[in-house]
């Protein structure tokens, strides 16, 4: 793949990622967007519909992996480190929901400060932004 083209993937696959995140309002069911906006430290968790949420957490972790995913391929264009990074992102899918099913059915008031990190890891693409270097040295040795 030439280095022009390498780059306008990159760029379109990162473009992509970052339109997620600016229409995030409109594209998934946002209780809990809302709720840590605020100052919600002390408050209890607003009502919400937890099959909308989950399956709403879960939609934009499957679009933010697979985006993740391209951007590994076009980086470093091994199947390997693409089917590694699969399996990866299924520990981490099934790890972190499991921890906020748990988190947010024991929350009643405050505290809420791991169930707002476990939900940010699931619905950004974090995880790339550990893979990637992780890869990169890897690659190097």
């Amino acid at each position: 793949m030439s280095k022009p083209v390498k780059i306008i993937l990159l760029v379109l696959l990162v473009g992509l990622l970052v339109l997620i995140r600016m229409f995030e309002d409109q594209l998934f069911y946002g209780v809990l967007m809302d709720f840590f906006k605020t100052t919600h430290s002390t408050d209890p968790l607003p009502s919400y519909d937890l099959g909308k949420l989950l399956g709403s957490i879960s939609l934009r972790f499957g679009m933010n992996t697979v985006l993740s995913l391209g951007i590994l391929w076009v980086l470093f264009r091994e199947l390997a480190i693409v089917r590694l990074s699969v399996i990866l992102y299924a520990i981490l899918y099934v790890v972190a929901m499991t921890l906020f099913l748990l988190l947010i059915s024991s929350e009643t008031s405050g505290g809420h400060l791991m169930l707002f990190y476990v939900r940010r890891f699931l619905i950004q693409p974090l995880f790339l932004l550990i893979l990637v270097p992780a890869f990169y040295f890897q690659n190097r040795k």
